[in-house]
């Protein structure tokens, strides 16, 4: 008997995953239990790709997921609603749910897997981050008896891209964004791309696996690329790094009961495995006892690299229900109820690059000094590079600091007859 699935939406994601599961040969025999047997589009009239018998594509969403004869539903629409309520009404019809959808799961995951638990089913979404990467499943199951400390990310393509040919080219973001609208890798809108909202999802959804407890979205620190400047890109270069977009979770450093979500552009070293991840791709670093360090590197997004992560969750689902026990495989299903308590970003302990522009006068930088020293701010190297018309410019790297200390060290030193402005600050890995 064939397993049945109703697929909800027929975009990119959908059709890339239609077409992967037409197309079985050579491919693991189990897809060949799948039957298509609905689609739900929003749209009849819509040119497709992808060829289905008379009847599977429909508008009515609702049918699909209250239809007895679904097993599985395949939730590849995106966006928050109404995938939210299909997804809950699917799980609550006892029908085990894939999504792609990190925005839902980031927000609404607490509620969806609450639901699932009750419903006997499983919500499996490796398709949610990193696109065709094989991350998910890994920190559930391969790498599960590890104690993990940090995952660290480029999780977001359009970012990563974007400050790859900033890097490249010493073009400016503006520029480049518009360019990479055109190419089709950045949206109309880019904000939840260049703000670090889509990155923020994502490791949330990753520290919630890492740590085994549900993550606070709000919680999660998010700030995007458009401050980073083909100036700081340059020094950057210089002093050793490149810049690069990181999603960050790792446990807090005096207070291993806290952890410390975030994301932030970040001057990342040259010899760092994530400093060579260019263009779109994306790659995640899991570091943890004993394993050391687990780099997953990859496709961040496309048709075909997602719809890979999508089917492979299928084929999970199809195996189960072909083993059906009554008792759900704790590896697959989400166990954790607790949230995990977050640090605010004021306790993080980290380095920082900060940019200063100052007067041309003698003793800033000793004044500079005396600010950072009132605050136990150590520095690490400090270079006056030249001037920007009347100004002179100074470029400071710390060694590891409390934030909150840095910042106030920061708004004293905003407060010097000789700064004009301070128009960079990023943190260094």
């Amino acid at each position: 008997m064939g397993v049945k699935l109703g697929i909800l939406g027929l975009g990119t994601v959908g059709t890339g995953t239609v077409q992967l599961l037409q197309d079985t040969t050579d491919r693991n025999p189990l897809l060949q239990e799948v039957e298509i047997y609905r689609v739900g589009v929003r749209s009849l009239d819509k040119p497709r790709e992808v060829q289905l018998s008379e009847g599977v594509v429909t508008t009515d969403l609702e049918s699909i997921v209250n239809d007895p004869e679904v097993d599985i539903v395949v939730e590849v629409m995106g966006g928050l609603e109404p995938a939210r309520s299909l997804i809950l009404t699917a799980l609550k019809n006892g029908k085990h749910v894939v999504t792609a959808n990190k925005a839902a799961i980031a927000r609404f995951g607490d509620e969806i897997f609450t639901t699932a638990n009750q419903a006997g089913v499983y919500v499996l979404l490796e398709a949610a981050v990193g696109g065709g990467i094989p991350v998910i499943q890994p920190l559930k199951q391969s790498l599960s008896v590890n104690r993990i400390h940090t995952v660290t990310g480029i999780v977001n393509g359009t970012t990563n891209y974007i400050l790859t040919r900033m890097q490249q080219e010493g073009s400016n973001f503006e520029d480049v964004l518009v360019d990479a609208q055109r190419l089709g890798y950045a949206e109309a809108d880019p904000t939840a791309d260049v703000d670090g909202l889509d990155a923020g999802d994502k490791i949330a959804i990753l520290a919630s696996l890492a740590f085994g407890g549900r993550i606070h979205l709000e919680d999660v620190y998010a700030e995007g690329i458009r401050q980073v400047s083909k100036t700081d890109i340059a020094y950057a270069e210089k002093l050793g790094f490149v810049i690069k977009l990181l999603a960050i979770a790792k446990l807090h450093a005096s207070d291993s009961s806290k952890l410390s979500v975030r994301v932030h552009p970040t001057l990342v070293p040259k010899a760092h495995p994530l400093a060579s991840i260019n263009g779109v791709y994306n790659a995640i670093l899991v570091e943890g006892e004993p394993i050391g360090q687990v780099m997953f590197f990859g496709p961040g997004a496309g048709a075909g690299a997602t719809a890979s992560a999508v089917s492979s969750d299928i084929l999970h689902l199809v195996a189960t229900l072909k083993t059906s026990t009554a008792n759900p495989n704790p590896l697959l299903a989400c166990s954790h109820q607790d949230y995990c308590e977050i640090a605010p970003i004021s306790e993080l302990v980290t380095r920082f690059y900060t940019r200063f522009l100052t007067k041309d006068q003698s003793g800033v930088i000793g004044k500079l000094g005396t600010c950072f020293g009132n605050y136990g701010v150590s520095l690490e190297s400090v270079v006056q590079t030249g001037f920007q018309g009347e100004l002179a410019e100074i470029v400071v790297v710390t060694h590891d600091v409390k934030e909150g200390d840095f910042r106030q060290a920061l708004a004293e030193i905003r407060g010097l007859e000789a700064i004009d402005s301070i128009p960079s600050l990023l943190r260094v890995l």
